[in-house]
């Protein structure tokens, strides 16, 4: 599983940052003290200033494979060189059909087609738009509502705000989408904390669907969106028989399942979808991150049989779904994805997260009892730490614990106050004991 070493960086200097409005970022924060990082290699970050820095959040829960992959790298270079761009309207090019077979291939019989897109946040909106216009083509025009989860991110579009469930990402944009509600989220201290992989209490939660049935009419509802497991929010895990719930009331009212797998899909769970790892087939399942290693923007929704003939009734000269981006299936995306794919079968990558379970569990809650730490949580190679907030000061304390991780050379994410860790695939045992050994270093030195 070795791992190319890369250029390093011609200049350690710190660039006017002034111009640059930055997502999801503390700006004037940053400003004042940047972490840039300039080059990357395996399980590692170089920093400006020249230090490595162990990733411990695949970059952004994207970078599966490790960064600075060869393989990769060359197959987009041969595509640019090649064909760089193809529209997808009306037109094609090999690579995208090819990459589509391969996806298909990957989830076994449970889906039949997949639409490109070139985010998380774009795939959301796609599944959300092919739902309704699902149930339209079908004669069922009625059922246009959808139903988020509370404390659920499904991205930053106008639709994925609307079903997510994260009040900061919803209350500064105004009046949001019609006709969407929302489930109780599953997360409770008080019945779950400290639970080793999937909590055993809150299945109940998923009858809250059958309220809401009852309160719009299941002949409204198109379709209800979860994250198998709440990435962004703080890594909450599904109780035991709560998907599986969720999907038997889905298929008693006629209404779409929808698992937003763009955190979870592609290995990170040691399946390679959460649906593999649950065992609950979907009627749709968006993508990306993983899709390609993070390195070229790509997204995808996958439909289950079925949902894709709907649509090819009419006339055969007739356009069937008025959607698409302009990069839909670009070619170097697909050629990274394609590459990606290999990498991910030739060294196991899909499932090594379930041989690294045990492990990564016993070192993750190894930090149980470490000071303001109200909660360990973990699945796969997912974990999280949530610890009390400072009085008056949310999300501080995290910061705080993010910020001296990364001083001491491991990067780890910050959600709230929760401390989510989701390494890179190819992390070895010794890559675990250094980024849980360092984070708990800092829980007690910030005591």
């Amino acid at each position: 599983m070795s791992i190319p070493k890369t250029v390093p960086p011609s200049t350690a200097t710190v660039p006017d940052m002034d111009a640059l409005w930055m997502p999801f970022t503390a700006n004037r924060q940053f400003k004042a003290e940047p972490r840039l990082l300039v080059s990357a290699e395996g399980m590692h970050y170089t920093t400006h200033d020249g230090r490595r820095v162990l990733d411990g959040a695949a970059g952004l829960w994207c970078v599966n494979a490790g960064h600075g992959r060869r393989r990769i790298v060359e197959a987009v270079a041969a595509q640019v060189a090649e064909l760089d761009y193809a529209p997808g309207f009306q037109m094609g090019h090999p690579k995208a059909f090819e990459l589509a077979s391969r996806l298909i291939e990957l989830t076994g019989d449970r889906m039949g087609q997949v639409f490109y897109t070139n985010s998380g946040s774009e795939s959301v909106d796609t599944a959300l738009k092919i739902a309704i216009a699902y149930h339209r083509a079908r004669g069922e025009g009625t059922r246009t509502r959808l139903i988020g989860r509370e404390r659920g991110y499904h991205g930053v579009g106008f639709g994925g705000i609307s079903v997510g469930g994260i009040g900061n990402n919803r209350k500064f944009f105004g009046p949001l989408l019609n006709g969407v509600d929302h489930l109780p989220h599953t997360h409770d201290l008080a019945h779950n904390a400290f639970s080793r992989g999937q909590p055993a209490w809150g299945a109940h939660l998923a009858d809250e669907l059958e309220r809401i049935v009852a309160l719009h009419d299941a002949s409204t509802i198109a379709a209800v969106i979860v994250e198998p497991v709440a990435g962004s929010t703080g890594v909450l895990l599904p109780p035991q028989g709560y998907l599986q719930r969720l999907r038997e009331i889905c298929d008693k009212h006629g209404i779409l399942l929808i698992f937003d797998e763009v955190i979870t899909g592609f290995g990170r769970l040691g399946t390679p979808f959460a649906c593999d790892r649950f065992d609950v087939t979907p009627d749709l399942i968006t993508a990306a991150k993983g899709l390609t290693n993070g390195t070229v923007p790509m997204g995808a929704v996958f439909t289950r049989p079925g949902i894709y003939e709907a649509f090819m009734q009419g006339p055969e000269h007739v356009i069937e779904l008025f959607h698409g981006y302009t990069y839909s299936g670009h070619p170097l995306a697909c050629a990274a994805a394609l590459a990606t794919l290999d990498i991910y079968a030739e060294e196991g990558l899909l499932t090594r997260g379930s041989e690294l379970a045990a492990y990564w569990e016993e070192a993750v809650h190894g930090l149980a009892g470490l000071p303001h730490v109200i909660d360990v949580r973990n699945l796969g190679l997912i974990g999280a730490i949530e610890l009390a907030p400072l009085p008056g000061q949310p999300t501080v304390r995290a910061y705080r614990v993010f910020n001296e991780c990364y001083r001491r050379g491991v990067m780890v994410r910050f959600t709230g106050d929760t401390i989510a860790l989701s390494p890179p695939l190819i992390i070895e045992k010794s890559h675990i004991d250094e980024l849980v050994g360092t984070l708990g270093e800092v829980l007690r030195d910030l005591a």
